[in-house]
């Protein structure tokens, strides 16, 4: 009796043994002090891999008209489309790494609000932003995905309305060695409608052509 009451005790130690090495890399030390709870019941605690930028929110059409880098056309149509509201998109995010979000802007026309320049500020230790990247061409809008800046361009061809694109360019950008590089591209092309003619007609924006962002 006393031989089996031993080999039962160390199956049971084989047991609680199997079950710390089935919860993962560390084994047993997973599972705490002997005694403690089973490990069904251990949930793994997850630690934070970083902190979120602060958001500080930019009077964007100031800045945009003190911005030198802007075109002038794009600084004359800042002007309110109705009432007080201008036609400018505004994101925060974190694109560069920056104690301090990003500002995305996209600036579009009044009459269609088809998007004609997108810029992306980057705060500086003093407080003031600087023009980091910038792509002024029709149909142009930027966004914020997961830390990369995406920026799409819609292709027309000569006879496209501006409801019916014929195709966009998706370009990724992101932040490597203080400037915005391109990490990916992506050309669709959209079915016509029914109603329209196939014909050899120049598009607007080839397939393949790269925007030209500028900025630091």
């Amino acid at each position: 009796m006393a031989a089996s009451g031993t080999a039962l005790a160390g199956l049971a130690a084989f047991g609680l043994f199997c079950v710390g090495c089935a919860t993962g890399g560390t084994g047993t030390r997973d599972e705490g002090p002997a005694g403690s709870q089973p490990a069904a019941q251990v949930s793994p605690r997850s630690t934070p891999t970083g902190t979120a930028p602060a958001v500080r929110r930019v009077d964007v059409v100031r800045l945009l008209k003190a911005d030198p880098k802007v075109g002038k056309e794009v600084r004359d149509v800042l002007e309110p489309c109705a009432g007080e509201a201008y036609p400018v998109d505004t994101s925060y995010g974190s694109m560069t790494g920056g104690r301090s979000a990003d500002v995305l802007v996209n600036v579009m026309s009044c009459a269609d609000a088809v998007g004609i320049g997108t810029y992306v500020y980057r705060a500086r230790e003093d407080g003031s932003y600087e023009n980091v990247f910038m792509v002024e061409v029709p149909a142009v809008y930027g966004t914020i995905d997961r830390g990369d800046l995406v920026v799409t361009t819609q292709v027309y061809r000569a006879e496209d309305p501006v409801t019916n694109p014929s195709g966009s360019e998706v370009v990724t950008y992101r932040w490597t060695d203080e400037r915005f590089t391109e990490h990916d591209r992506v050309h669709n092309d959209f079915s016509p409608p029914v109603d329209e003619t196939d014909g050899d007609l120049p598009l607007q924006s080839e397939p393949g052509e790269r925007p030209e962002p500028s900025g630091n």
